[in-house]
C-alpha cells in the first residue's frame, strides 16, 4: 500500500472522566446554502460481490439487456462501455427498500419501456412494494404504490419472473406476489388489483406469445405446481401431469414448447436460493401438449439439489441451471437437441476474474460455475452470448455457440460498476489507504487507488464476513478488523491493511445450542495502537494491551443482550475509548485503555431500540464528541464544554468528519440527515453552524450503513448504501488526474 501524508495532530493528554450533562443550551439556527454544492458521485471498483437473481434482454431490439439484483437495486448494461449503469440510485431513504428487486418485465411492442417489482422485506415493520415503471430505459421512474409487501430479499427471490407484460395486449400487466395472490393492471401499470385467484404465494407469471387465451403460473402453496389460467388470472387450474414442486422459471420455445425448471425443499414455502433438496426438468411438446421429464442426469446418482435457471435460444439451444447442489457444485446444462441429451459447462467453461483480485482468492485457484445460479439468458441477437448470475456476481460467454473440439467455453465477469456488496462500515484513515471497508461475505478491502479493484489491500480470505474496521489515529498503518468464520474472529495489520495477521485468541463466544444468533461484534483500536477494546454482540467488552495475544473484561460496560454496542477510540488521545449506551442514553468513557468504563454524558432524551444514534469523535482532536440521534444533533467540543443541541437539525443519521475546507479551519462536518426539514447529505465548513446540501435528486443512494470523510483530501465523502458497495463523491471541481472524476 502507499503512504498518504499524515493529517495534522494536536497533543493529546490524559484526562479524566468528570461527568458533563445536557444542558439547555442550543446553537444558533443554521444557515443553508441557496444552492447544493455540485458534486460527482462514483462507485469505488471492488467488482459484484452480491446475489444476481435475474435478467431480461429484450426480444425483439438488440442492446436491450438488464438484470435485478436482491438488495441492490436495478441495472441496465452499456454494450459499448461494458459497463452496468445503476438504475435506482435516486431513491430516498424512505424509499430504500425498494432497493430490493423482486422482477423485471419489460414491454415486447416498446424497447424503451421497463417495469420492476421492488420491496425488500415480507416484515410487518418493513416498506410496503411498488411497481416501479419507466419509459425512457430507466432514466427516470413513475411509482405505482402496493398495498402489501414485495420480498425482493425473501427466500423465493430467484424464482420468477413474477412480473409480466402481456405480449398479446401492453396495457395489461401481471404480479404474482409473495404471500398476497395476483395482481393484475389494465393501464400500464399505474393501478393494480387483486384477481380472483384463489392461489396465494406465486413464484413465476408467464403468458405464450402464440396463445393469447393462456396465463401460466407457478405457485408454492400445498407444495407447489404449475397452473393454468384461461380467463385472465381469475382462476387456475393444476397441471396434474407435473411434479408437486415449486416451478422455478419457463421458458417457451421457438417451436412452441415450454420447459420448466422445478425445485423442492426441506418444508419452506419457497426455497430459490435456499433449501432446495430436488427438483427437476419438464418440457411440453408444442404439438401433442404431453408432458414428460428431461432432467439432466448429474454426474453423482442422488445428490440433492434442484433447479433453477432456463431458456431457449433463438435456434433452439436449451441451457438449464442446478440450485443448491452444494456438491460437487452447481453447474450449467446445454441441450441441442430438445432436451434429448445434455452436456454439463463445469469442466468444458473457462471462467476469467479479470481485473478483480478479490475473485481470485474467493474462487481458491478453482474454476467453477458458481452457486445460487438462479436464471440465465441467452442474448436472442448473439448466439455466443449467455449471461448468468451468481450468489457473488455475473458471467457472460463469449463463444457458447461457436466453440469447437475440445476448445472451453469462456466466461467474463461481467460486474464493471455492479457493485452490490453489503459494505457494513466504513473508515478514511489519516494515513495509509484511501478508504477501508467492512462487507458481508467477501470480507472487504482497503482502496489506495480509487479507479481499480484492490489486490494488495484485500481483506482476505474474501470468503468471510466482516463487521467493523478501524485504525490508530496516531499511528494509521495499525488497523484491526472483526470477522465471522475466521480464526479467532478478528485480524490484525501492522502495514495499512496490506497483509493481515489472525489475533492469537478471542474474546467472542459462540452461541450455546438454544442461544440467539451472535456475531463478533465490533473492535476499536487506540489513537497509538498500544490498546485494542472488543464487544461481541450482545456481551460486555474487552480489552487487550499486548495485541490481541490475551483480554480483560472490562468493567463499567453496559451489560444488555438486547442491544449491539460500538466501541470509539479517541483519535488523539491513546488511552481513551467511548461508547454510547443506546439503553440509558448515556456515553460512557474509558481514560485507562478500556479497562474501566465511567459515565461521561448523562441526561441525554431517551431512545426507542428502533430509533438511531450513532457516536463519533473528530479525528485529531482530544475528546470533541458529536451523537446522532433521532431527537437531534448533539456536540462536546472538549472535556470542559456542555454537551450542546444543533438547532436546524431535525433528524441526523449519520456523521463523520473530513480535512478542513478552509486548511486552518475546523474538520470538515458531513451529515446524513434532515436539515432545516430536508433530507440529503450536508457538509458544514464552520462547525455547524451552516450546512450546504452535496447530494442532489439523482444520487441518494437509499439507506446508508456508514459514511466516512476523507481527513487528508478535502471535500471528499465516501458512502456505503445498502447493497451498492462504495461510493465516492467529491466536489465537482476538484478531480484529479488519475482519478475517476
Amino acid at each position: 500500500m502507499n503512504i498518504r501524508r499524515a493529517g495534522r495532530w494536536t497533543a493529546a493528554a490524559l484526562l479524566g472522566c468528570g461527568l458533563l450533562f445536557v444542558g439547555p443550551v442550543w446553537t444558533a439556527s443554521p444557515s443553508l446554502a441557496q444552492q447544493p454544492a455540485p458534486y460527482v458521485w462514483q462507485s469505488v471498483p471492488f467488482g459484484g460481490g452480491g446475489y444476481v437473481d435475474g435478467f431480461a434482454y429484450h426480444p425483439r431490439t438488440r442492446g436491450i439487456l438488464y438484470t435485478r439484483t436482491d438488495i441492490g437495486g436495478l441495472y441496465r448494461y452499456d454494450y459499448e462501455a461494458k459497463r452496468w449503469l445503476p438504475l435506482l440510485d435516486h431513491l430516498s431513504r424512505q424509499d430504500g427498500d425498494l432497493m430490493g428487486v423482486l422482477g423485471i418485465a419489460l414491454d415486447p411492442a416498446n424497447p424503451d419501456r421497463v417495469y420492476a417489482a421492488c420491496g425488500l422485506y415480507l416484515n410487518p415493520w418493513s416498506r410496503k412494494g411498488a411497481i416501479l415503471r419507466s419509459d425512457d430505459r430507466g432514466r427516470s421512474w413513475q411509482v405505482t404504490e402496493l398495498p402489501i409487501h414485495v420480498g425482493g430479499n425473501a427466500d423465493g427471490r430467484g424464482s420468477g419472473e413474477r412480473l409480466m407484460v402481456d405480449p398479446h395486449n401492453p396495457m395489461i400487466l401481471y404480479y404474482g406476489s409473495n404471500e398476497d395472490g395476483l395482481w393484475k393492471s389494465t393501464d400500464g401499470g399505474q393501478s393494480f388489483a387483486r384477481t380472483g385467484a384463489a392461489e396465494r404465494s406465486f413464484s413465476l407469471v408467464a403468458a405464450d406469445p402464440s396463445d393469447a387465451s393462456s396465463l401460466w403460473a407457478g405457485a408454492a402453496d400445498g407444495g407447489g405446481g404449475l397452473f393454468l389460467s384461461r380467463d385472465g388470472g381469475q382462476s387456475f387450474q393444476r397441471i396434474e401431469a407435473l411434479p408437486a414442486m415449486i416451478p422455478q422459471r419457463l421458458a417457451f420455445a421457438p417451436d412452441g414448447s415450454l420447459y420448466v425448471t422445478f425445485a423442492k425443499g426441506d418444508g419452506k414455502a419457497a426455497v430459490n436460493p435456499n433449501h432446495a433438496t430436488s427438483g427437476a426438468v419438464w418440457k411440453r411438446d408444442a404439438k401433442s401438449g404431453k408432458w414428460r421429464d428431461i432432467t439432466p442426469a448429474g454426474p453423482i446418482p442422488g445428490v440433492a439439489g434442484g433447479f433453477s435457471g432456463v431458456d431457449v435460444s433463438r435456434d433452439g439451444t436449451v441451457a438449464v441451471s442446478t440450485l443448491d447442489r452444494w456438491h460437487p457444485g452447481d453447474d450449467i446444462y446445454v441441450s441441442r437437441d430438445g432436451g434429448e441429451s445434455w452436456t454439463g459447462l463445469q469442466g468444458r467453461a473457462r471462467h476469467l476474474p479479470g481485473a478483480y483480485p478479490w475473485l481470485v482468492d474467493y474462487l481458491k485457484g478453482e474454476d467453477r460455475m458458481g452457486h445460487w445460479i438462479s436464471d440465465l439468458k441467452f442474448n436472442p441477437f448473439d448466439p455466443d452470448e449467455m449471461i448468468y448470475g451468481t450468489g457473488y456476481g455475473v458471467w457472460m460467454s463469449r463463444n457458447l455457440a461457436s466453440v469447437k473440439g475440445d476448445q472451453k467455453v469462456d466466461f467474463d465477469f461481467a460486474v464493471d460498476n455492479l457493485e452490490e456488496t453489503a459494505t457494513l462500515q466504513l473508515v478514511s484513515p489519516t494515513g495509509g489507504a484511501r478508504v477501508m471497508a467492512a462487507m458481508g461475505d467477501i470480507a472487504g478491502a482497503a482502496w489506495d487507488d480509487l479507479t481499480r479493484s484492490p489486490s494488495a489491500g484485500l481483506f482476505t480470505p474474501n470468503s468471510e464476513n466482516n463487521f467493523s474496521v478501524d485504525y490508530a489515529g496516531r499511528k494509521p498503518e495499525l488497523v484491526v478488523r472483526t470477522a465471522a468464520h475466521s480464526p479467532n474472529n478478528g485480524y490484525y495489520s501492522r502495514d495499512g491493511g496490506a497483509s493481515w495477521e489472525p489475533f492469537a485468541s478471542t474474546p467472542y463466544r459462540k452461541p450455546a445450542q438454544g442461544e440467539g444468533r451472535r456475531g463478533p461484534g465490533t473492535i476499536a483500536i487506540s489513537a497509538a495502537g498500544s490498546t485494542l477494546v472488543w464487544a461481541p454482540e450482545r456481551d460486555g467488552a474487552y480489552h487487550s494491551v499486548d495485541g490481541g495475544k490475551s483480554w480483560q473484561r472490562s468493567s463499567g460496560w453496559p451489560v444488555d443482550t438486547e442491544q449491539t454496542l460500538r466501541p470509539v477510540s479517541d483519535k488523539a488521545d491513546d488511552r481513551i475509548f467511548y461508547v454510547f449506551d443506546r439503553s440509558t442514553s448515556r456515553i460512557l468513557a474509558s481514560g485507562d485503555g478500556g479497562a474501566q468504563f465511567h459515565v461521561l454524558v448523562d441526561g441525554l432524551p431517551k431512545l426507542e431500540p428502533w430509533q438511531n444514534a450513532q457516536l463519533a469523535v473528530v479525528p485529531g482532536r482530544t475528546r470533541d464528541l458529536w451523537l446522532t440521534t433521532s431527537f437531534g444533533l448533539f456536540h462536546s467540543p472538549d472535556s470542559k464544554s456542555k454537551m450542546i443541541q444543533i438547532r436546524g437539525v431535525d433528524e441526523p443519521w449519520l456523521i463523520s468528519f473530513g480535512a478542513p475546507m478552509p486548511k486552518s479551519g475546523y474538520p470538515a462536518i458531513f451529515l446524513w440527515g434532515k436539515v432545516s426539514g430536508i433530507e440529503g447529505l450536508w457538509r458544514s465548513d464552520d462547525k455547524a453552524a451552516s450546512w450546504t446540501r452535496i447530494d442532489d435528486e439523482a444520487h441518494r443512494y437509499g439507506e446508508l450503513r456508514a459514511i466516512a470523510g476523507d481527513m487528508v483530501e478535502a471535500g471528499t465523502l465516501y458512502l456505503a448504501p445498502h447493497g451498492r458497495g462504495v461510493i465516492v463523491g467529491r466536489p465537482a471541481n476538484q478531480g484529479q488526474k488519475g482519478d475517476p472524476f
